[in-house]
C-alpha cells in the first residue's frame, strides 16, 4: 500500500530537479538586470516598517553629524554670574547667539497632540515657551515647509547663566545640533532626531514619533529610539507623553547635560537661521491672552496649529550640495 505514495514522491523530485537543471542551463526564466536595478531602488527609497522597537539599525542615526572634538571632556564653562555685560555665554559655541533673557524659569512644557502631518516634505517644529510684555506665551508647534531639501530643524531652547534665562534660536542645517537637552517629543528626544530623515531628496516619517495620515503620506516607516538616559526617551506616536514635568529649560534646576561631539561637530557646519515664515509664527501669538502662562497656568489655548508654515526659499545654508553664501548665526 505504501509503494504507490513513494512512487509519486520519488516521480515528483525527479520533475523538479529536472525543471531546476533546465532553468539553471537555459536562462529559462531568469530575471533581467532592470528588474534588480528596479528592487534595489526600492530597497533605497522605501525601507520596510520594523514593527518591534530597536531592531536593526537606527535609521535616523545619519541626522547626526559625524563627530567631531569631544566637548564632554573639556573643562566645565566658566562661571558666568559677573561676566560683563555684552560677554557671550558658554553656549555661544555650539548655538545661535540668545534674542530673548528673563529673570524667571519657563514653565514645563505642556502635553499635546501633533496634528496630522499636510503632506510629503514638512518637518515638524515643536511648540516652546517666548518671552513676551506679559512674561511667557506658548508659540505652538507646526509642520514647516524647509527652506531647501535636506534641511533638518535644531529646536530652539533656553539655558540658564547667571541669574538670567536666556533664549537661543533654532536654525537649519544638514544635521542636527544642540537644542540643551530637552526632551520635546515628537522625535526631539533631546538627542538628535528620531521623527525621520532624508533620503534620495524625499522624507521618510517615522510613525513611531509622528501623526502620519498614511493616505497621503506614503514614506513612513516604524523605529522606536528607546531610552537614551539622561536625555529621555521617546514618546508615544502623536501625544507629547510624560507621567512628570518636563523642564523646558537647560541649567539650574533643569536638565543637566553638555553637548556631544557629533553636536558640536554640526556647530561648524553651515546652518540657515529661522525663516520669517516662523518669526511671524512666533510673533502672532504675542498678543493672544490664551497662550500666556499666567493666564492658561501650562496650558496653551493653542498648544499646536494643523495649518503648516510655508517655507521663505531666501533662506540657505552654505553647503556646496545648495549653493549660496554662508547665512549661519553661529558667532565664532
Amino acid at each position: 500500500m505504501n509503494r504507490i505514495p513513494r512512487f509519486a514522491i520519488a516521480l515528483s523530485i525527479a520533475v523538479a530537479a529536472a525543471l531546476c537543471f533546465s532553468v539553471c542551463r537555459f536562462g529559462i526564466v531568469s530575471p533581467t538586470p532592470s528588474v534588480f536595478a528596479a528592487v534595489a531602488a526600492a530597497q533605497d527609497q522605501a525601507p520596510p516598517d520594523q514593527g518591534q522597537p530597536d531592531q536593526g539599525p537606527d535609521p535616523a542615526a545619519g541626522n547626526m553629524a559625524p563627530s567631531g572634538p569631544s566637548y564632554t571632556t573639556e573643562a566645565p564653562p566658566p562661571d558666568q554670574s559677573a561676566a560683563q555685560p555684552g560677554q557671550a555665554p558658554d553656549d555661544s559655541g555650539y548655538a545661535e547667539m540668545p534674542i530673548q533673557q528673563a529673570t524667571e524659569a519657563p514653565p514645563p512644557l505642556p502635553d499635546y497632540d501633533q496634528p496630522s502631518d499636510p503632506g510629503d516634505g514638512y518637518i515638524w517644529t515643536p511648540g516652546y515657551w517666548a518671552w513676551g510684555a506679559g512674561g511667557y506665551y506658548w508659540v505652538p508647534g507646526a509642520w514647516v515647509e524647509p527652506p531647501y531639501v535636506g534641511g533638518l530643524w535644531t529646536p530652539g531652547y533656553w539655558g540658564f547663566y547667571g541669574g538670567r534665562y536666556l533664549f537661543y534660536p533654532g536654525h537649519w542645517g544638514l544635521h542636527i545640533g544642540f537644542y540643551g537637552g530637552i526632551n520635546y517629543g515628537f522625535g526631539y528626544i533631546g538627542l538628535g532626531y528620531e521623527g525621520g530623515y532624508w533620503n534620495g531628496g524625499h522624507f521618510f516619517y517615522n510613525r513611531s514619533y509622528n501623526n502620519i495620515n498614511v493616505r497621503v503620506v506614503h514614506n513612513t516607516y516604524n523605529y522606536r529610539a528607546g531610552n537614551r538616559g539622561s536625555y529621555g526617551g521617546g514618546n508615544n506616536n502623536n501625544h507629547n507623553y510624560n507621567n512628570n514635568p518636563r523642564p523646558s529649560y537647560r541649567g539650574g534646576s533643569g536638565v543637566q547635560t553638555r553637548p556631544q561631539p557629533s553636536e558640536g561637530a554640526a556647530a561648524h557646519e553651515p546652518t540657515a537661521p529661522r525663516m520669517n515664515t516662523q518669526v511671524q509664527h512666533e510673533q502672532s501669538y504675542g498678543g493672544v491672552r490664551g497662550q500666556y502662562a499666567s493666564q492658561n497656568h501650562g496650558r496653551p489655548a493653542t498648544p499646536a496649529v494643523s495649518r503648516p508654515i510655508p517655507a521663505d526659499h531666501s533662506s540657505r545654508s552654505a553647503s556646496s550640495s545648495h549653493g549660496g553664501s554662508s547665512s549661519s548665526g553661529h558667532h565664532k
